[in-house]
């Protein structure tokens, strides 16, 4: 994958969409017009859109993949949408947005989930690397380069244009952007065979705060380290990725068997705490609970959803559970042989028989859906107390969708040292927890509804979890667990309130990455990493 330094003298001739709205103040109007001068002087054919501009709206729209956000993206626009299609043009977006005080928001799926990479108090720009979607898979070397606006479905769908034996190990979900989800890490079905994602990156392109470009050899191990899970936005934009690919048999084995939640479940849920991390590393098992009550009048059972990948057959899987998980009852009715790269169709949800091209589908706004997610990581098993609280909780009637997904650690995962890359959370945890609430209901009240459900649930395990701190994934970004100062400075100690959570003791190698390569903290969001301030 080839990638061309910015020639500063290389000028005007660049692709403007529109220029000026009247809606504008006189000074963001003066801004606005300055930095497209700017950029006019540093790159050619940047694609550019305005607020004036009639797909403007549209295009920001289409970011949201979280209708919680509706409200906020319709009043903290960007005063520019970025399209690069050329490295060049990133060089050109950081030279002119830090030299007229501009944030850079970046954008790669559009699924952060507290919304920042469209959403801003300040005055920003959106760079949206949808266009910078290249993919080449080397089977002879095993490796492929991907760039940051491709999706994890388009890696999985070119990676098997190759091969049906090499894979990847990144998420289930298939519009999610390469570079979002590479920077905090990535897990999927394959973590306790392979690791995460940024386990198997090997070298990388990114854009500096300088507009500089530079390579794992070029920007160094430290930096090469800090961009490989300490989460996106705070070191620069990767246009990039080198990743190792990994083999796989040819036939592998997915099972899925849902339970009514009634006792013998629970006891089963309980029990796959004891055995999950401790399976031979080709099998992963997950739970997902769901409740909630998406009709009214409508109630809903609680039920639980018993997942599966195993890197071979079905008899063996099912004598492994037999054994392992007896009251499970899995039997091979409830497995299905198949590819890889057909088993993440099947993950992901495509079990009705879609073509492999369903996973080149770019995302769409899911339904005017809102949600929010918490995440936690389990050291000890949960007491059959705690679980009575879960079970009640999954029985509320007040939202309309509520999941618990368990997912199991073990295998590869505990024998990668916690700090080789800035994501800590390896050996001592058993599983990690996610929490999602999700509801189509518009208005205020709907929102503080759900939203103060989740919160009252996540705090009711606080004693069932981890502490010192409370471990959280940075990839399901949570904003109530302490954000950056809005306007101004933000110390370590008041950063390490939540930066402790996602990234243990690595949180500060990750500070002093920041301070030596970005010092004047341009890359910033309410979660970015910051850099050392003088007192």
């Amino acid at each position: 994958m080839k990638f061309f330094p910015l020639n500063p003298l290389f000028l005007i001739s660049f692709t403007i969409v529109s220029l000026f709205s009247t809606q504008w103040s006189t000074a963001s109007s003066y801004k606005n017009k300055d930095f497209l001068q700017c950029l006019s002087i540093h790159s050619t054919h940047i694609p550019i859109y305005t607020p004036i501009n009639s797909s403007y709206s549209s295009i920001l729209r289409s970011y949201a993949q979280n209708s919680r956000f509706s409200t906020q993206y319709k009043t903290l626009k960007p005063l520019v949408i970025i399209k690069p299609s050329h490295v060049s043009h990133l060089q050109s977006t950081v030279i002119c947005s830090k030299s007229h005080d501009l944030q850079i928001r970046i954008r790669s799926g559009g699924h952060d989930t507290e919304g920042l990479s469209y959403i801003s108090d300040l005055p920003f720009v959106v760079v949206d690397l949808i266009n910078l979607k290249s993919i080449e898979v080397d089977t002879t070397n095993n490796t492929a380069w991907v760039q940051s606006g491709a999706t994890i479905g388009e890696l999985y769908y070119r990676i098997a244009e190759k091969s049906r034996t090499l894979a990847f190990p990144a998420g289930v979900c298939p519009t999610v952007g390469i570079g979002g989800h590479f920077s905090g890490g990535g897990y999927g079905w394959l973590m306790r065979k392979y690791g995460l994602a940024a386990d198997n990156v090997i070298d990388a392109y990114l854009v500096d705060a300088n507009g500089g470009v530079f390579d794992r050899e070029a920007m160094g191990e430290d930096l090469f380290w800090a961009i490989r899970g300490g989460g996106g936005g705070s070191f620069g934009i990767v246009v990039g990725w080198k990743v190792k690919l990994v083999r796989v048999p040819p036939i592998v084995t997915t099972c899925r068997l849902d339970k009514s939640l009634d006792k013998n479940t629970k006891k089963i849920v309980y029990q796959w705490q004891y055995v999950a991390n401790r399976m031979e590393e080709k099998l992963l098992i997950g739970i997902n609970l769901t409740g909630g009550n998406p009709t009214k009048g409508v109630k809903r059972n609680p039920t639980a959803s018993f997942f599966s990948l195993y890197l071979g057959k079905t008899d063996k899987l099912v004598t492994i559970m037999n054994t392992t998980l007896p009251n499970l009852g899995l039997t091979k009715a409830n497995c299905k042989e198949t590819s890889w790269i057909q088993s993440t169709l099947i993950a992901a949800g495509f079990t009705n028989g879609q073509p492999l091209e369903i996973l080149l589908s770019k995302p769409t706004l899911s339904n005017n859906i809102s949600y929010k997610i918490k995440s936690d990581y389990v050291k000890q098993p949960i007491s059959q107390h705690a679980f009575k609280g879960i079970w009640d909780r999954l029985k509320s009637q007040e939202v309309e969708t509520s999941q618990l997904f368990l997912f199991p650690y073990g295998g590869k995962m505990s024998n990668i040292s916690s700090s080789k890359t800035p994501f800590s959370h390896r050996a001592e945890f058993l599983y990690k927890i996610s929490y999602t609430v999700g509801w189509a209901e518009q208005g205020s009240g709907a929102n503080e509804r759900h939203l103060n459900w989740i919160r009252e649930f996540y705090s009711f395990m606080t004693p069932f979890v981890s502490n010192s701190p409370r471990a959280a994934y940075v990839n399901y970004r949570d904003l109530d667990i302490g954000t950056n100062n809005k306007y101004g400075k933000t110390s370590y100690e008041e950063a390490s309130i939540w930066g402790l959570k996602y990234f243990g003791n690595n949180f500060k190698k990750l500070v002093q990455v920041k301070t030596t390569v970005d010092p004047s903290n341009f890359f910033r969001h309410e979660q970015s990493i910051p850099p050392l301030t003088l007192s």
